[in-house]
Formats: structure tokens, C-alpha cells, sequence
């Protein structure tokens, strides 16, 4: 789920993005809908577009400018199972699975482009960018920090084993909050 204004936008496996207006939270009411050819996963907003992870369908762009009539105006197949997105500036970044990190350049929605690429050693199913790093919850490899000051060429600079299986990440200041499976929440600090 992404809240931006009085939306909240879901990724719905089954049904694709789902826009719900949530101006009376006691109230939540469904106002659109889309539904994306592969197994919605995950969701991230920025200005009138909703970019979603779409399993096997890859990157799916849809203009949200009218939120009872979402409509999808790009994509981007990715090579394995898109799981996760965040978007920052120009680009897209996806964990995608087994085909680790992609990075998609997103500055004309209607025909976005892959730029650059890392394989992480696991499974890429979370991602964070914060400043000139992506974070990436890669399932059994941990936390990867990978520098994407060059997103042409990204590359990897650290990493953290975890007990579990990465999954997701927030950072937020000097952590990151990783979602470890079975072994719960881990807080790993990323700076000094």
C-alpha cells in the first residue's frame, strides 16, 4: 500500500492496483481500479503515476490523474519476478527476484528503459533508496547496500548477513529496518 493525499493505492495480486479514498478513514471507499496482467506485488506513487511490481509482468506504469479511472500508459518487462519498487528522481528501481536489482529509467512514463543492473547473490524482493544507495532485502544474502550514484552502473559497497529471510526494508536516518522472515524485525545501522 502507497497513501499519497486522500488515496490510498493497493497492490492487489489478484486484481492489480486498487485506489480506495481514504478522506473519511472510518469510511474507506474503493473509486478505481486496474487490473495489471501479472500478480500485483507491490506499489509506489509519484506525482500522477502509480508504478507497480507486477510478479512476471514486470514494471507496469498507470496514470492515476483521474483516480476512478486509472489507466496504465507504460511498462517495463524486467527478466525475472518484479517484487518490489521505489521510485526516486528519474528512475525506478526494482528488486526482481532472482535478476537482482534493475534500474529503469522512468523520465518519459510511456516507454520506460532499463539503464543499469545488479545481480544480487540472493533474491531480490526489497528495495529502499536513500540518498546515493539502494538497500535490498535479497531473501537469504541479507541486506545489500548497492551505490547507484551512477545508476548506469550500479555496484555493491556492503552488505549484512541476517538470521532470516530478507524480505523488506525501511531506512530511515543511520538504519535499516529489515523484515527477516521468521527471525522478525532486525535493525541494522548503516552509518556511523
Amino acid at each position: 500500500v502507497f497513501v499519497s493525499g486522500n488515496y490510498a493505492y493497493v497492490a492487489d495480486a489478484w486484481e492489480g492496483l486498487r485506489v480506495i479514498d481514504i478522506s473519511n478513514p472510518s469510511s474507506p471507499q474503493g473509486v478505481g481500479y486496474y487490473d495489471t496482467p501479472g500478480y500485483a506485488r507491490d506499489v509506489f506513487v509519484s506525482g500522477n503515476y502509480a508504478y507497480v511490481a507486477d510478479g512476471d509482468a514486470g514494471l507496469r506504469v498507470i496514470d492515476i490523474s483521474n483516480p476512478s479511472s486509472p489507466h496504465e500508459v507504460g511498462s517495463y518487462d524486467t527478466p525475472d519476478d518484479a517484487w518490489d519498487v521505489f521510485v526516486s528522481g528519474n528512475y525506478a528501481y526494482v528488486a526482481d527476484g532472482g535478476s537482482g536489482l534493475r534500474v529503469i529509467d522512468i523520465s518519459d512514463p510511456s516507454s520506460p528503459y532499463e539503464v543499469g543492473s545488479y545481480d544480487t547473490p540472493g533474491y531480490a524482493e526489497g528495495v529502499f533508496v536513500s540518498g546515493n544507495y539502494a538497500y535490498v532485502a535479497d531473501w537469504d544474502a541479507g541486506l545489500r547496500v548497492i551505490d547507484i550514484s551512477n545508476p548506469s552502473s550500479p555496484y555493491e559497497v556492503g552488505y549484512y548477513y541476517t538470521p532470516g529471510f530478507a524480505k523488506g526494508v525501511f531506512v530511515s536516518g543511520n538504519y535499516a529496518y529489515v523484515a527477516d522472515g521468521w527471525a522478525g524485525l532486525r535493525i541494522i545501522k548503516i552509518a556511523p
